[in-house]
């Protein structure tokens, strides 16, 4: 049996154990898969300590970069990225499955940017690897963040990938939700408004709860089709399993898994 976990500065509400108990019993593997909070003060006095413990474990706010250093190789996305979300014990190599799992988000809802115009909102971790992501597939990439810096850096990082000042109505093919607005304590705001959802032919939104957010409510009412970043979730989480237990990928099989689980769930 794999010991698993999920390390963070506070995991207790996180839905991962449970999603990839799932995941891991539908593909016939067996685990177990804890929540550990690490308080930031104690990271590098309990991070040794969990590596030996567990035989690979999943990386959440704030340590995505702090455990790098802590590894001997980083590979595919986390290096692009600059940023590891899975970490594999027995090797110590580093993963990232987030714009593995955005991807394929988009793929099983049938979305394909390719050569088609994206706005981005936020430019944040989340906001990075999708960008990254969705350059390398051939978008054009119009990214906005309320720190010029972000965005300038975000757009520097990707080829074909133009840094806005501010959001103006235009025509967007997508437009996606990376910043945090429209949970916690902005739940029931949407980033942008009607002026400029009602030129886009997808909304995104990588906050998954509330499950319709008030941004995709907006884009909802307007007529326009809608995803919720539940299945991100999901198959970045799906994407480690495989890691985890040398499982090759498969699309079909994840889209199974996840419609499997809303109905469990």
């Amino acid at each position: 049996m794999m010991k698993l976990a999920v390390i963070g500065k506070d995991v207790s509400r996180s839905d991962s154990p449970g999603m990839h108990r799932f995941i891991a019993r539908n593909m016939g593997n067996e685990i177990t898969y804890d929540a550990v909070s690490v308080p930031e003060q104690a990271f590098d006095k309990w991070i040794d300590g969990i590596i030996s413990r567990y035989d690979g474990f999943n990386v959440t706010i704030p340590y995505k970069l702090a455990v790098m250093p802590r590894l001997k190789s980083i590979t595919g996305d986390a290096a692009a990225f600059g940023a590891v979300n899975t970490v594999r014990c027995s090797d110590l190599s580093g993963h990232n499955t987030d714009g593995l799992g955005f991807m394929l988000m988009l793929r099983n809802n049938g979305v394909d940017a390719r050569g088609k115009d994206v706005l981005l909102l936020g430019a944040g971790g989340a906001g990075r690897a999708v960008a990254k992501k969705l350059s390398a597939a051939g978008a054009r990439v119009f990214v906005y963040d309320r720190n010029p810096s972000n965005s300038a850096a975000v757009a520097a990082e990707c080829p074909g990938a133009v840094a806005l000042g501010s959001v103006c109505p235009a025509d967007y093919y997508m437009i996606i939700n990376a910043t945090g607005v429209g949970m916690h304590d902005t739940e029931g705001l949407s980033p942008v408004g009607e002026d400029v959802l009602s030129r886009t032919e997808i909304a995104v939104d990588l906050i998954y709860v509330p499950a319709k957010s008030a941004f995709l409510s907006v884009a909802e009412g307007l007529g326009k089709r809608i995803i919720n970043g539940m299945a991100m979730l999901f198959y970045q989480a799906y994407y480690a399993e495989c890691i985890y237990f040398g499982a090759r990928p498969d699309d079909a099989q994840a889209a199974a898994l996840f419609e499997k689980y809303l109905k469990e769930a």
